[in-house]
């Protein structure tokens, strides 16, 4: 008699009849003749896929009962991570991050994405998202060898808790860096807000970065900054614990500048300096193509 197999599920399931369709279509050549019938039950809908024809007879028997079990988990599992993931990752996110707003779940939802490495489909093809889906498809194929009927739904929940742990995980990690962004944006508007205040106490500036990180300050005449100008900047420098990067936000804003020329010799470092620097002052700052000052020690 036929062995029949069936993939029972909620959703997706014209997916599944056409990746079935177009999967056991390729395969008849291996002697794999299967018929698809589709029947509802509740909420569920079910393919039932039942071999036919010369495949039943013979000592390959097994073989094509095997090489059937490992079609249905590659489509399955295939099913799972490219189209099922993205309604857990927002389940996840809605059930345990409700107090976010609309907006603020869909860039949770976005970040999450690339922690669970699929920034783009072309992720697929990472280690990573490979060794996942053969984890899926191992568990599924070793579930079809004790039974003839999964459910994809069930399958999911209480067998594939370890996936699901990574789904959570990822989605921890997606919050984490969404609150840290908010943060920086929120601070970066503060900085935005002092530098409109404050009346410019210099035409130009032009800031030196050297390789090591350090910097220095020169006016409009290349000399030196003054240290009239920078008071309460150095007054900042012994109230507070500051990092190198703060002290020179610090510097910049202390002396309000209409016009900041970057100069740098290292144009592979200090990138995110740089772009604090320009989210600030925005339009007041340029970056020197190349000069005298820009191979400064």
């Amino acid at each position: 008699m036929a062995q029949t197999i069936s993939i029972g599920a909620t959703q997706h399931m014209e997916l599944f009849k056409a990746k079935l369709g177009n999967q056991l279509k390729r395969c008849e050549g291996q002697g794999l003749k299967v018929d698809l019938e589709e029947s509802p039950a509740g909420k569920f809908t079910f393919l039932s896929c039942r071999i036919v024809g010369e495949a039943q007879r013979g000592s390959n028997d097994e073989h094509i009962q095997t090489l059937l079990r490992q079609q249905l988990a590659e489509i399955i599992s295939d099913v799972i991570l490219n189209h099922w993931e993205d309604a857990l990752l927002k389940d996840i996110i809605r059930e345990n991050y409700y107090y976010f707003g609309d907006e603020e779940k869909k860039l949770i939802f976005d970040y999450s994405l690339r922690h669970i490495n699929r920034e783009g489909r072309e992720s697929r093809n990472t280690l990573y998202w490979l060794s996942r889906k053969n984890r899926i498809n191992q568990k599924i194929i070793d579930f079809l060898n004790y039974n003839n009927r999964i459910i994809v739904d069930g399958f999911i929940r209480f067998r594939l808790k370890e996936y699901l742990a990574e789904l959570r995980d990822a989605t921890e990690k997606a919050v984490d860096e969404f609150l840290m962004e908010r943060e920086y944006r929120e601070f970066i508007q503060l900085l935005q807000y002092f530098v409109e205040v404050q009346e410019p106490r210099m035409e130009m500036v032009h800031l030196c970065i050297s390789e090591s990180g350090s910097f220095k300050l020169f006016d409009d005449k290349m000399q030196p900054v003054r240290s009239d100008y920078m008071d309460g900047f150095f007054l900042d420098m012994l109230e507070n614990e500051l990092n190198y990067e703060d002290l020179l936000i610090s510097a910049l804003i202390t002396l309000a500048p209409r016009k900041i020329n970057i100069h740098r010799a290292d144009r592979e470092n200090h990138n995110a300096t740089l772009e604090t620097i320009k989210s600030v002052f925005t339009d007041r700052v340029s970056e020197c193509p190349g000069c005298a000052l820009c191979t400064q020690p």
